[in-house]
């Protein structure tokens, strides 16, 4: 008999804690777009109370959402709950996920409180965001290296208390599977009413073993799984949403468990997080890795070929990545270009298919060939489109191994009456030398946290992909630009980033 099992997706809150993974209001919207056609049960869509900026972003993804339940995170104190039942005010589906530690280390040092406040708060927060909402998760922070008898009290006291979904999370990866294993079946058997609620699992990946402990705690009974896409999140990350829900399809004959997950999304999913935060997966990632479906060693080929089951126990397809690719040029039509978009699975709207069919023609005079990467690159590219205030209107770079590298470059500032404004500088090399003059345009301090640069298709016309993280007052803010020119695309990359910091600073100005 077949059961159904919950995915939560935390990439939005856990995830964009890992450092260098912020987003902005409209990468995070535009995420939650793709989770929802993904059709993951529940976002976690942030941490409402942490900043302005983090209380407009999960308010627009309430009020956005239509076929998830939209979950705020909330520590067990009134002002949290409050603050995250306003941003979920018009959620469809809404979810308050409440939290406090249990572990003795963290009650200690952390809360400076004894396990009957602990208790104590867990009973009277749950009940008070019951009074916001129906749906209410409750946490036990550390719950893996909490003492379990005192640990069934506080589950038992929150579920009497109202909560809905009762939530065991691996806060620091600390446990192994066959440990965890034991105390969801524990947990199950002492605790009184966990029959009446879902019970939930967070494994985080510090010892490597993130997804084989949420697997481990599938098998002992939890139905819902927490996790986010490519496994990103704080320090080490979280177990990989794409690993936990492929498993469960390919294996169903041992977990015997069904989620409504889209999975021929995962791999669109993945794309567009890397995307936005500019931070790729390993080649060799499970699933999602460039490598994953890549048969190099002869009798692997050999195999393959004669029968694909002989090495692939998943095939592309299912994880949407299509292994029959077409090639486009500048002589194919507005039709075709729709169809094979299609073909990958993207439905766009008219606004959407006019302004990439564009970006497709101006490309195709670029390359002779236009394939499937190179148009994944393009659709993405709407993702991050912002305000800009600064727009490229040109450059000129003089370099050499025997001369000082030189830019002029001159942008057009939007704010307002368009004004044109050029200013020239040398630095280190090209690069260099193009970002120093930006930096005087704009006048703004900030540091060069990361660059980097890599192509998108292979050939001497490739497209390439250049990416920036600035820091100013603590804040990661990512850029990113394509071209054939990698100097071009580079000068698109720390305007873009500008142009986000800019952006992110005026609304939280009128927050």
């Amino acid at each position: 008999m077949t059961d159904r099992v919950y995915i939560f997706d935390t990439t939005l809150r856990d995830g964009e804690q890992s450092p260098g993974c912020s987003m902005n209001i409209q990468e995070k919207l535009e995420l939650a777009r793709q989770l929802e056609r993904l059709k993951v049960d529940v976002i976690e869509a942030g941490f409402a109370i942490a900043s302005p900026g983090d209380f407009q972003s999960v308010k627009a993804i309430a009020d956005t959402i239509k076929d998830c339940t939209v979950a705020s995170l909330a520590r067990a104190n009134e002002q949290d709950i409050v603050r995250a039942a306003e941003a979920l005010k018009n959620a469809a589906d809404p979810r308050i996920h409440t939290f406090i530690a249990t572990s003795d280390i963290h009650m200690k040092y952390k809360l400076r409180m004894t396990p009957e406040e602990v208790l104590e708060r867990t009973k009277s927060m749950v009940a008070y965001a019951r009074n916001f909402c129906s749906s209410v998760e409750f946490s036990a922070e550390d719950a893996t290296r909490s003492e379990p008898e005192f640990l069934f009290r506080v589950f038992e006291a929150a579920i009497k208390a109202g909560a809905t979904v009762i939530n065991v999370p691996d806060t620091v990866g600390y446990t192994t599977p066959e440990e965890f294993y034991q105390l969801i079946k524990d947990i199950r058997n002492n605790v009184n009413g966990i029959d009446k609620v879902i019970l939930s699992v967070h494994c985080h990946n510090d010892l490597g073993m993130a997804v084989a402990n949420t697997l481990a705690a599938l098998k002992a009974g939890a139905r819902q799984l927490e996790c986010t896409i490519n496994g990103i999140g704080e320090r080490a990350g979280n177990a990989a949403l794409e690993e936990i829900v492929m498993a469960i399809k390919t294996r169903k004959n041992l977990f015997h468990v069904d989620s409504r997950v889209d999975t021929t999304q995962i791999y669109r999913s993945s794309k567009l997080l890397s995307s936005i935060t500019g931070v790729s997966v390993q080649p060799n990632k499970a699933i999602v890795g460039a490598n994953a479906f890549a048969h190099e060693a002869g009798i692997h080929q050999h195999g393959v070929l004669a029968e694909r089951s002989t090495y692939e126990i998943m095939t592309p397809e299912s994880i949407g990545l299509n292994r029959n690719k077409m090639v486009l040029g500048k002589h194919s039509g507005r039709h075709a270009f729709e169809e094979h978009l299609k073909s990958l699975g993207y439905n766009l709207s008219k606004a959407e298919l006019d302004a990439a069919f564009e970006k497709f023609k101006v490309l195709a005079d670029k390359k002779k060939k236009v394939d499937d990467e190179d148009i994944e690159v393009l659709i993405s590219q709407k993702a991050v489109e912002i305000p800009e205030v600064y727009k490229l209107d040109r450059f000129v770079i003089n370099t050499g191994n025997t001369i000082t590298a030189t830019a002029s470059v001159r942008l057009i500032k939007q704010n307002g009456e368009p004004v044109m404004i050029e200013e020239v500088s040398t630095g280190d090399g090209p690069v260099d030398a193009a970002f120093r003059a930006i930096e005087k345009i704009v006048g703004v301090n900030y540091v060069l946290e990361d660059y980097k640069v890599r192509s998108v298709t292979g050939g001497q016309d490739a497209q390439g992909e250049a990416y920036v993280k600035l820091r100013r007052n603590g804040k990661i803010f990512t850029g990113k630009g394509i071209s054939t020119d990698i100097f071009e695309a580079s000068a698109l990359s720390y305007i873009n980033a500008i142009n986000k910091m800019i952006y992110e600073e005026k609304i939280q100005a009128q927050s």
